[in-house]
């Protein structure tokens, strides 16, 4: 048998119980004659508490100095996993990002892996060693400073280092049973996906689904390798991303299908209304020159049909919550080139997103979606879409009421309770 390299969460690894479930559990995988690489993250709100220290010590703590500090967490995760599994009586290396041969770039905080060199990785393998390696982090390739991949990274590791090992599959392991129609906490009659393609899962990813990291599936998808999420808390099987969900699948079964995969929420939003701006060429061009420079990414973007009297427009855009007042101060500079009359802010919005395969073909999507939001009360304040995506901006006081209208609305739930959240973060 080959390689399963399999990453558990900080649920999954809160305490000294779960690191000894999750022991047995990867001794088990051992047991079956497979070679066994393991990622973690830190454990339970680790990184949270630490990240709370350092705003204690200094409001704007240096980046190198905060990546050294979050990355941490994981190597006390690794260090406590490999002893609970040697306890087992099988050897067990720990690996730091670093020494596992993470490569990234210099971004602190955010950075992106370049390559993975997992010499030392595969020579503990060889020796019949489980190989545990931190995730979230890496050592930069140009200054040779750690760093750290941003929150949900280390799903990222967990990919990067099964396409460098060209593992059999790369299992991540949450506190849930695997990828559901809606998060199960506003949802509860969300139904488990057993099968989902790559780009419905970037698309839930990118709308706000927790359960996978947005950058692990573009890998995955890049590299064909296809990932396995479950929970550490049973033996469900759990969803399967792949890049063909309907390969293998018995025709009756097909026919069948959903158009609507499910339903995406994100309340990590807010909204920048540029009030005022001249209908001249150029003008959008240097608000939005503005916000990447200052690397921020942008979501949907709405422009007004400029009133004839005034020559005035307005440029609305979504950002996330936390990059809000660096983009306010940017565009604040622009105000005497640019010329408008003023900026908007708005932190209590939320984006609700409808994804699936079908909808491409299936005309009557996005009536149904709204009529569906307008019977529920919801406002809808923006709306974007694509081939396989319709997303709205709501009140975040209305999200759930828009998750559980949309939900009902393409029939996507279950009369069984099929989502249990065991550890209570579905991560």
């Amino acid at each position: 048998m080959g390689i399963v390299v399999q990453k558990y969460g900080g649920s999954s690894v809160a305490d000294a119980v779960g690191i000894k479930r999750v022991a047995q559990r990867i001794v088990n995988t051992k047991k079956q004659g497979h070679d066994v690489v393991v990622v973690v993250s830190a454990m339970g709100d680790t990184t949270d508490e630490l990240i709370d220290l350092a705003n204690e010590v200094t409001p704007l703590p240096p980046a190198r100095e905060l990546d050294m500090l979050l990355t941490a967490g994981e190597r006390i995760s690794m260090a406590v996993l490999a002893m609970a599994i040697q306890t087992l009586g099988y050897e067990a290396r720990s690996f730091t990002g670093s020494q596992a041969g993470v490569i990234t770039d210099a971004e602190h905080g955010k950075a992106k892996i370049i390559d993975v060199r997992p010499g030392r990785i595969l020579g503990a393998v060889a020796d019949g060693a489980i190989a545990i390696v931190a995730g979230f982090q890496g050592v930069s390739q140009t200054t040779k400073d750690i760093t750290t991949l941003g929150r949900g990274g280390s799903d990222t590791t967990a990919v990067a280092l099964a396409v460098a090992l060209e593992a059999d599959v790369c299992e991540i392991y949450s506190d849930v049973d695997g990828i559901f129609t809606a998060d199960p906490r506003i949802e509860p009659r969300a139904r488990k996906i057993p099968r989902i393609s790559y780009e419905e899962t970037l698309e839930m990813a990118a709308q706000g689904a927790k359960i996978l990291h947005l950058r692990c599936v573009e890998y995955a998808r890049r590299y064909d390798m296809p990932i396995h999420v479950r929970s550490s808390f049973s033996e469900r099987e759990g969803t399967w991303v792949v890049k063909d969900p309907q390969a293998g699948v018995a025709q009756e079964s097909l026919m069948e299908s959903a158009i609507i995969t499910g339903v995406a929420h994100d309340r990590s939003q807010a909204k920048i209304t540029v009030v005022g701006v001249p209908d001249k060429v150029g003008e959008a061009a240097a608000i939005f020159r503005a916000i990447a420079d200052a690397q921020i990414n942008i979501d949907m973007i709405v422009q007004n049909v400029s009133a004839a009297a005034t020559g005035l427009t307005d440029i609305s855009f979504t950002l996330p919550r936390g990059e809000g007042q660096m983009a306010m101060a940017a565009l604040a500079k622009l105000q005497s080139t640019v010329g408008y009359e003023r900026l908007g802010y708005d932190d209590s919005v939320g984006k609700v997103s409808v994804v699936g395969a079908g909808m491409s073909t299936s005309p009557g999507i996005s009536a149904r979606f709204f009529e569906s939001l307008s019977e529920a009360g919801v406002n809808i304040e923006m709306i974007s879409t694509s081939e396989i995506r319709v997303s709205v901006v709501v009140s975040e006081t209305q999200v759930e009421a828009a998750v559980n209208a949309a939900h009902a609305a393409f029939e996507l739930g279950t009369d069984e309770v099929e989502a249990v959240v065991y550890g209570g973060t579905g991560r």
